[in-house]
This record gives C-alpha cells, structure tokens and sequence, in this order.
C-alpha cells in the first residue's frame, strides 16, 4: 500500500463510521503483525503480484487465529499457457502474469499448514474479456484469444488455520 492509499482506506473507514479497522503499512512477504492475532485475511488480487507467494501463504498462516479463515479473490490459471503467451501476457495485467494454477494454489497453501482449502472459479475469462484486456496494449487479441481464452479465472480462494486441538484429558496437553 502507498501512503495516497491508506489515506483513501483511512477516510472511507471514517466516512463508513466504521471503528473495528486498522490499515498498516507493510509488506505481504513480511506482516507487520503479531503471530495468531486475526480472524480473517482478505485480499483482491494482490498475491499474485509478489514474487514469494510460499512466503505469503506462510506469513498468512504465521498471523491467523488458530482457526482463522483466509479468504481471498485472485487470478488463477485453469489450463496449459504457452511461454511466449505468458511473456505477452505480463504486459497486460500483472496479476494475470503471477497467476497459479489452481492445483499449485491449492497445494501451496496445504504445504503453509492450511486446511479445508477450496479454490472456485468464479468467472472465466472468455474472448470479449480478453480482447478488453488488451485493448490498448497493441498486442494482436486476435492472435492471442484463441490461445489463452478460458485458460484463466477470477476465484474465490478459502483455507483455514487449524483450531488449537482441545485438551482430552490429563495425559495429552502437553
């Protein structure tokens, strides 16, 4: 976040009357939180965009409750994209560029220590978004929709933070 952004968040949290908020300043990679201290993580796109995502997928896991949700829209990638398709594709959209494939999302994310991980795909990109995209970039959507068209989707990505196992008698809380 810059500082023009968290005094934009800042003054539509006061013109909300909402108090249960706090915006920080920080990193993805590196939290500036303590561990197990919230209850939900949110974010619209910007996982894509760092290069580390195994260090922000651990530093999610690191700040979270012990059941804390994480809930998340991303970009995600549903098929095989040809290299020189993703070079092009850089150009256009950063999130695009950085996107996971569903499977290495989900499996990312149980390697942090996450569970009941779901990613669902909530709209695939099709030709007339894709020509959208590009407009402007003076790429050939021509050439380019036919070899990335629904290969790519916007989705709602969920996981939890295991609850802290409850104590079953004097013998296994250790």
């Amino acid at each position: 976040m810059t500082d023009e952004m968290l005094s934009l968040a800042r003054e539509n949290q006061r013109k909300a009357g909402v108090e249960n908020v706090e915006f920080l300043k920080g990193e993805i990679e590196n939290i500036p939180l303590p561990e197990n201290s919230v209850d939900v993580i949110i974010s619209n796109c910007v996982i894509n965009l760092s290069g580390d995502k195994d260090r922000v997928l651990r530093e999610g896991f690191r700040v979270l409750k012990p059941g804390g949700r994480f809930a998340v829209s991303d970009i995600v990638v549903l098929g095989e994209v040809p290299a020189e398709i993703r070079r092009n594709v850089e150009l256009w959209a950063g999130c695009v560029a950085g996107a996971l494939h569903q499977d290495e999302y989900r499996s990312k994310l149980i390697h942090a220590g996450f569970e009941q991980v779901s990613v669902e795909p909530t709209r695939i990109y099709q030709g007339q978004d894709i020509r959208d995209l590009l407009a402007g970039t003076g790429l050939n959507a021509d050439g380019i929709i036919p070899q990335i068209e629904g290969k790519f989707a916007s989705a709602f990505i969920r996981a939890r933070k295991p609850a802290e196992p409850t104590c079953c008698g004097p013998d296994c809380c250790r």
